[in-house]
């Protein structure tokens, strides 16, 4: 392949890479501004994101048995016409209903979207630069679609509300429909066909997942315990897994492999990344939040979401240069570092902290997040090479749907966590904020005075003078809240930090044991040698 036509080929990737993330994260980007162009409350804007993911965390997996029935190139083809379809359906939606029904496809569209970006990625490349430059770029591009959109979007909101950032949206799928097009995938694709079992399995599933995306996106909006709708998504979720895992394990060509996923290396590595995508809400709905909750904007906060992208940016390249197989545990350990340290500087905030003062933390975390993701799914994908290149593919997919799984149930547990701490800590200051405490007396009356000059009547003024006593009450506690999750990310880091230096002490001493073990058989076989034979076997 010629370096011009292996460029097209990356940028297919770059631009299918960045429409899927750019769709996946624009309402959430985006929810205070779109709340009044869509003319939603908080909860109908949640219903959104949870739209978009219900089906968009499930039919990845689609794909497993769909390249082997219709082959790469075809479905590309005809799920990128139904992305562009998709996307360009925006326009004509009117009103809440028919923007719900209008995400829910886009999230069904752009489903197959990351993993193609994953293939145009690896195409061009030789064989022995997939595993560390295919690996390292298809990643980093992946998972830049949340900072890329909180860059741009307030350039498009300025343009023209909603219909910019959808503008966009199809912008990008009409690119991307020309160039899958104009450069084909030609990876051959594995002989399958799909089954009527492989339809029911996919259906609970998708049941499961979606049940759980919904729940995780509005469970923290109308709280866990006070909807009992949510505990039933939860139950019907879990349910409908179990079910679906029940009818794989009694197959023969299963869509899923439930024995393969249920082994002990890859159970360590799901939940090593379940772990990982926790950790790394401290950017996304961390940093995000904070600023948020002291009235900041992405308008404002376009500087740290360069820095975010610059440092991806870089953490990708190291990883595509240093990569091999082997060197997995030094790059988790220094982005574990990486994270208790950038969490620790965060934890630091105040009510005055400027995205400014966040640049060196935040860079650190987008580090991390690069550093850890390429050798996690290279020594993933060693465990599947040894059973087959078959199960290379399926990977991949299954890495895809536990990186949205988790990043969904991240997101809900690091906000959860959040809003148990503010409401603690809103109490606590208002219960040391007496009426007859002279400094709240004076700051009261200094309040009103100055409001007084403005309102005109005393006791008006004297009202919104607690009102602003109260929403700095809030500001204080929300800074703290988020503090303290801050330093919970840092503690959960600094936990899987020990397990994996352990962990690593236990294999290199296993391995010493078992090297050691043949020589000493060796030495004890050369010992019971006749001595006349002893110097012949010492010098073979």
């Amino acid at each position: 392949m010629s370096p011009w036509r292996a460029c097209g080929y990356f940028a297919t990737a770059i631009v299918l890479a960045l429409a899927q993330g750019y769709g996946q994260s624009v309402i959430s980007a985006n929810a205070q501004q779109l709340q009044g162009s869509l003319d939603t409350t908080q909860a109908e804007t949640a219903w959104l994101t949870a739209a978009y993911m219900a089906p968009n965390a499930s039919l990845t997996l689609a794909l497993i048995k769909i390249r082997g029935q219709f082959g790469i190139r075809r479905f590309a083809e005809v799920s990128i016409v139904g992305f562009v379809a998709a996307a360009a359906l925006n326009f004509w939606a009117e009103g809440f209903g028919p923007e719900l029904a209008v995400r829910f496809l886009s999230g069904v569209a752009a489903a197959p979207m990351t993993s193609l970006a994953f293939l145009y990625m690896l195409e061009p490349l030789p064989p022995h630069r997939k595993m560390n430059i295919g690996l390292s770029a298809a990643l980093t591009v992946i998972f830049m679609g949340s900072p890329v959109t909180r860059l741009i979007s307030p350039h498009l909101l300025d343009i023209g509300l909603w219909h910019a950032l959808t503008s966009l949206e199809v912008a990008m799928a009409a690119i991307g429909l020309g160039l899958i097009y104009l450069l084909p995938l030609k990876t051959p694709p594995t002989p399958m066909r799909i089954e009527a079992g492989d339809v029911i399995s996919f259906f609970f599933v998708a049941v499961s997942f979606g049940c759980l995306a919904v729940a995780a996106v509005t469970g923290p909006i109308y709280w866990w315990t006070e909807q009992a709708w949510l505990g039933l998504l939860l139950a019907i979720g879990i349910g409908a897994f179990a079910i679906a895992a029940c009818i794989e394990l009694n197959r023969q060509e299963p869509l899923l492999d439930i024995r393969w996923l249920a082994s002990p290396a890859i159970l360590h590595f799901t939940a090593a990344i379940l772990l990982f995508r926790l950790v790394l809400s401290e950017q996304t709905s961390g940093a995000a939040g904070l600023f948020r909750s002291l009235g900041l904007l992405n308008e404002q906060m376009q500087g740290l979401w360069l820095v975010v992208i610059a440092a991806t940016l870089l953490g990708g390249a190291i990883c595509a240069v240093m990569l091999k197989p082997g060197r997995e545990v030094p790059f988790h350990i220094v982005a574990l570092s990486l994270l208790i340290v950038g969490s620790l500087l965060d934890s630091r905030s105040t009510t005055q902290t400027v995205p400014s003062d966040m640049y060196l933390s935040q860079a650190m975390v987008g580090l991390a997040s690069a550093l850890f993701l390429p050798p996690a799914l290279l020594s993933g994908l060693m465990s599947a090479l040894a059973k087959g290149p078959n199960y290379i593919l399926t990977f991949v997919i299954v890495f895809l749907t536990t990186q949205k799984l988790g990043g969904i149930f991240g997101g809900a547990i690091f906000a959860s966590f959040v809003q148990v701490r503010q409401r603690l800590h809103a109490e606590r200051l208002a219960d040391t904020l007496s009426g007859t405490d002279a400094l709240v007396a004076d700051r009261l009356s200094t309040s009103a005075r100055a409001l007084s000059a403005q309102v005109g009547d005393p006791a008006l003024a004297s009202a919104q003078a607690a009102s602003q006593l109260g929403a700095t009450v809030q500001a204080q506690a929300s800074v703290m809240a988020y503090n303290d999750a801050f330093v919970m990310i840092a503690a959960a880091s600094s936990a899987a930090l020990m397990l994996l230096v352990a962990h690593a002490m236990i294999r290199s001493w296993r391995d010493r044991a078992s090297s050691i073990a043949p020589d000493a058989a060796n030495d004890g076989a050369r010992d019971d040698l006749p001595t006349s034979e002893q110097p012949q076997a010492q010098a073979a």
